[in-house]
């Protein structure tokens, strides 16, 4: 693993910490009636207006050329909003503009957020990211490696819970390559079924096989529904309520949850072209609660929890995480080994930490050295870059376009981040 002295140290601090008996889950709770956004002056935070005007008439024009209902960009830097507008519309047939208030299903950016919620445990002891996974979950300990010849054969090396929250477990989406006899093999194994709770939908995983040894590969992939098992084993309680108990609760955000009240349907952003496997009704409580991609939210309340990153695991007050905590979640668990053993997606100059795309060469990204982030399928995506003190908030519910709207975010806001 990459930095194995640093993490070492880390995990030595964090272990004093708990030892310490320093408290974990906060105490209080950020006001949740009091906005997220605190207005800044563009220019007066290092942004040329002007640029800034770019992203503005190119989304302006997405929409008025019917490629895009409609869209929400937020932009800002040392803790204050330079620029947010909603573009278009929430959803065909309607007419409200999308704002700060509306919810999106943000599939994958629930990783980033559960991904927390298992290091509030790692605080208390309650878990350890260097345990085998079959520590929580049993069945977990005789895994099978997936063979060219679609036989499989026992793993050598054990799964470990931090494999899990970087993808290294060899465990798949299906969907990435749906073609490949592995893929096919787990569609036929149940990958796909949502009619099972939590620790159910785990147990199935386990019995499909590995695409590779854990720990030798990265690949995107169910890992974060099977650490959502993980926690609520050693949290003891079930997923939606430790993530509201140590994350959504503190931190005010109301909005965000793995379903949401009937009352609320019409704050619902919509896609242009209906998927219904997809974009399902979200005002029902699922069986299943995907830890991998199953929260909806606003850009108001993802705001509090990227400003919870960007101020080192505090915001206004309430610390969910410690700053070593986080550090050690910043830290790349892949080698250039793992990533061309894998479909490495995330590109050149990145890695990948616990719950978090890593930049590690800002020669070959736009955003600084040490920026974190994740995205969600439908287009949603935020970032943090400490060294340049921005942060990204962006909302759209168009699958096919999001891979576009990350590249144009990107060139939009630092070509207008001048000083």
């Amino acid at each position: 693993m990459a930095g194995f002295l640093k993490v070492g140290l880390l995990a030595g601090a964090l272990a004093a910490a708990v030892a310490a008996g320093s408290p974990a889950v906060a105490a209080k709770a950020v006001d949740a009636k009091a906005s997220s956004l605190v207005m800044g002056d563009a220019a007066a935070l290092g942004f040329d207006p002007a640029k800034l005007d770019v992203a503005r008439q190119a989304l302006k024009a997405d929409v008025a050329s019917g490629k895009i209902a409609g869209a929400y960009l937020l932009v800002g830097r040392k803790g204050k909003v330079a620029f947010q507008e909603g573009f278009g519309v929430q959803g065909p047939g309607q007419t409200k503009t999308p704002d700060a208030e509306t919810i999106w299903r943000i599939f994958s950016m629930t990783k980033p957020i559960v991904s927390v919620v298992a290091m509030t445990l790692v605080e208390e002891g309650k878990l350890d990211v260097d345990a085998p996974v079959s520590k929580y979950l049993p069945e977990y300990k005789d895994l099978k490696v997936w063979q060219a010849d679609g036989s499989s054969v026992p793993a050598t090396k054990p799964m470990l819970v931090r494999h899990l929250m970087s993808h290294t477990s060899g465990l798949i989406y299906g969907f990435i390559q749906p073609n490949a006899p592995i893929a096919k093999a787990w569609a036929a194994g149940g990958e796909n079924r949502n009619d099972v709770n939590n620790r159910e939908y785990a147990k199935l995983i386990a019995a499909l096989p590995l695409k590779a040894e854990p720990g030798t590969a990265w690949n995107y992939s169910r890992s974060t529904d099977v650490l959502g098992a993980v926690v609520e084993v050693a949290g003891g309680k079930p997923l939606d309520v430790l993530v509201r108990e140590r994350v959504t609760g503190p931190l005010g955000m109301t909005d965000t949850g793995f379903w949401q009240p009937a009352a609320k349907a019409a704050r619902f952003a919509e896609p242009k072209t209906a998927v219904p496997f997809m974009y399902f009704d979200y005002t029902k409580p699922p069986v299943m609660q995907s830890a991998g991609g199953g929260l909806s939210s606003t850009a108001e309340d993802y705001l509090r929890f990227a400003l919870m990153l960007s101020g080192d695991g505090e915001y206004k007050g309430v610390r969910i995480l410690k700053k070593e905590t986080l550090m050690r979640m910043r830290q790349d668990e892949t080698t250039p080994e793992t990533r061309r053993a894998g479909v490495f997606f995330p590109g050149p100059g990145m890695g990948f930490g616990l719950g978090f795309s890593l930049v590690n060469d800002d020669k070959l990204q736009r955003p600084g050295n040490g920026t974190f982030s994740w995205w969600g399928i439908a287009g949603t995506e935020f970032w943090v870059d400490p060294k340049n003190e921005t942060f990204v908030i962006f909302m759209i519910q168009a699958r096919e376009l999001a891979q576009e709207y990350q590249r144009k975010n990107r060139t939009w806001v630092y070509d207008a981040l001048v000083k």
